[in-house]
């Protein structure tokens, strides 16, 4: 337990201003590692080595989930709940498919979300360009194994982005001042170069 003194801030009183430390409570939970003990990085990255035989599966699920939002787009049309259904799942693919070894779903699922963010009408979205970056998505996890499988990716990445930023800048050709962030290129690319 930690004693009254470390419990109470100290003060250095100048001529012109105080200095107030407060208690460093923060060392009572930490533990100091012993000389033998796996580094924590090497650590984390043997858990994920030790699950990537499942990250197939999971790009699986994510995209089952991702096809099932736009199968409700298609039943009940562009609503802000199926909106929403969509931009989560594609959201989640974003983030996770470089993690699970799909970097270019990342880069589809990326314009997917840009597409969804940046449209002030949802419902003037085509469905077929939803479709599109969907099956893209869904192509890419079914053919991940194919030698030609990151050539044909970044190709379809670009087409679609480019597809997509013709489509945001007629959805917002009065505002084309607002749209220079939007439409410039990634600061990092979509996909990592090995």
């Amino acid at each position: 337990m930690a004693s009254k003194k470390d419990d109470a801030p100290t003060i250095a009183t100048y001529s012109d201003h105080e200095v107030i430390v407060p208690p460093h409570r923060l060392r009572q939970l930490v533990s100091r590692g012993k000389a033998d003990d796996v580094d924590p990085v090497a650590r984390a990255e043997q858990a994920l080595q030790s699950l990537s035989s499942e990250f197939g599966n999971w790009m699986v699920v994510e995209s089952e989930r991702l096809d099932a939002a736009r199968k409700q787009i298609h039943g009940a049309g562009l609503t802000e709940k199926t909106r929403d259904l969509l931009f989560h799942a594609a959201h989640d693919i974003k983030g996770e498919a470089a993690t699970f070894g799909f970097p270019l779903a990342a880069g589809i699922a990326n314009s997917l979300c840009r597409l969804i963010e940046h449209t002030r009408d949802i419902k003037r979205i085509p469905l077929a360009l939803i479709d599109q970056h969907v099956d893209a998505v869904r192509a890419i996890v079914r053919e991940n194994a194919r030698p030609d499988a990151e050539q044909v990716g970044e190709s379809l990445i670009q087409r679609l982005r480019h597809v997509t930023d013709d489509f945001l800048l007629q959805d917002n050709k009065d505002r084309l001042h607002d749209m220079k962030d939007i439409l410039s290129p990634p600061l990092a690319p979509d996909v990592m170069p090995e």
